[in-house]
């Protein structure tokens, strides 16, 4: 068994500003506001949170599902 990544690097699709922040292990955030131009980030089509649309990992949920070699490459 392979351990949860719990931090994602966010990159805003905006400014390209790039934070470190940690993804909660039982819910997913739907709504970042971006600390480089304040944009509020809200996840892509079939995304489940903002980190499967623009963070370096995807969340611990979609994490736990996929299998070794089966997590989505990051999108940054």
């Amino acid at each position: 068994m392979v351990a949860t990544i719990r931090e994602s690097i966010v990159t805003c699709p905006q400014c390209g500003h790039r934070a470190a922040v940690a993804m909660p292990e039982e819910a997913c955030l739907y709504y970042f506001d971006c600390p480089g131009c304040a944009a509020v980030l809200k996840p892509l089509p079939g995304d489940c949170c903002v980190f499967c649309s623009y963070g370096s990992v995807p969340c611990p949920s979609v994490q736990r599902r996929d299998g070794p070699g089966e997590a989505r490459r990051p999108r940054t």
